[in-house]
């Protein structure tokens, strides 16, 4: 019976961790520290990473700058931390974060066994591999026995360790902890071949001395739904960080842009579109926030098709394009509930 009591009282206190002090008061801590802590990678171009004066710019940034606009008012109000894979999801359960948009891929155990909730897919992603072109090599299937460099706590590493399995091949994985140090170790000849998600494969590539001496294959070998997580325990907050996100895609279905929402929000007629803007009796009130929640965050960060080309796609050296991660309308799989 005692040992029973023990297990109870630990089960709570692992509980208790787990959720910290946010109890449902993520939102009154924010606005009363006035600023958003965002855990990001520790620098992944398109995602991710500070510019030349120390600004963070990226897609995974302009998640956490949504939500800083639609609750503070200001989409620069966000304070980022970059973490490796293996310390990022401790940061979010010990609360030293609020938001972590790091890249992270929504999977079953993620969701389930670690106190977190996955708030909605920003990036639809699946794993590959890069290799050097003097290799000669044009398939996965012809890398067995290859030195493969992988990042630490990440699902490539699984990834990577079943497709050679499956096909009954081996390898050598040289593990790194960020990024950065297996692009290196990578260019450094210390392995044949670096294996992420592909855009992550892109934008390594970018990075590169002689980005065109290498290239990626063709094999997409997982599913990689990338997105933002929060806490378990604040529902509330939960909801505010989803639909920060579903209203820049929404916003891009609607052909709403910063540039061109405060026309659009003088003469719409349209109930979807009002809704959106807040124009009707909508979701603000649910959320805890404002009617204007919704408008500025397109204001001051834009739809999805404006963070996404400026990021990865067509304005960025990165030239990504959208494929899975155009709208439902254009042949891709982003969709978004209703504001309604």
């Amino acid at each position: 019976m005692k040992g029973f009591f023990r297990l109870i009282t630990g089960a709570i206190l692992v509980s208790s961790i787990l959720v910290g002090s946010v109890g449902a008061s993520t939102l009154e801590d924010v606005k009363e520290k006035g600023y958003i802590r965002c855990g990001v990678s520790t620098g992944l171009p398109g995602f991710a990473m500070p510019d030349d004066k120390g600004d963070w710019t990226g897609l995974d940034a302009d998640t956490c700058r949504a939500v800083a606009a639609a609750v503070l008012g200001d989409a620069d109000k966000v304070r980022y931390t970059p973490l490796t894979a293996e310390s990022r999801f401790e940061a979010l359960q010990s609360g030293k974060i609020d938001v972590l948009a790091s890249n992270a891929t929504w999977t079953l155990d993620r969701d389930t066994s670690m106190g977190l909730h996955f708030a909605g897919v920003n990036y639809y992603d699946g794993q590959g591999f890069m290799v050097k072109k003097k290799l000669g090599v044009r398939s996965a299937l012809e890398l067995n026995g290859a030195k493969v460099c992988v990042q630490q706590g990440t699902t490539s590493e699984m990834n990577l360790r079943d497709y050679f399995m499956m096909h009954r091949m081996e390898c050598r994985a040289v593990t790194s902890k960020t990024p950065k140090a297996s692009v290196d170790a990578y260019e450094q000849g210390q392995c044949d071949v670096l294996t992420s998600d592909q855009a992550q494969l892109y934008a390594l590539r970018s990075k590169l001395k002689n980005p065109e001496d290498s290239k990626v294959l063709p094999e997409v070998i997982s599913k990689e739904p990338l997105g933002p997580y929060v806490r378990e325990g604040d529902d509330n907050w939960f909801d505010i960080v989803r639909w920060s996100l579903f209203v820049m895609i929404n916003a891009e279905e609607m052909g709403i842009t910063s540039l061109n929402v405060d026309n659009v929000k003088q003469t719409a007629r349209d109930p979807l579109v009002r809704r959106l803007l807040g124009l009707e009796d909508g979701a603000g009130k649910g959320l805890g926030l404002d009617k204007d929640w919704s408008y500025r965050i397109i204001k001051l960060v834009g739809n999805y098709g404006e963070s996404f080309d400026r990021n990865l796609g067509i304005h960025s050296s990165l030239k990504i394009k959208r494929g899975l991660n155009a709208p439902w309308k254009d042949g891709g799989i982003l969709y978004a509930p209703p504001v309604r």
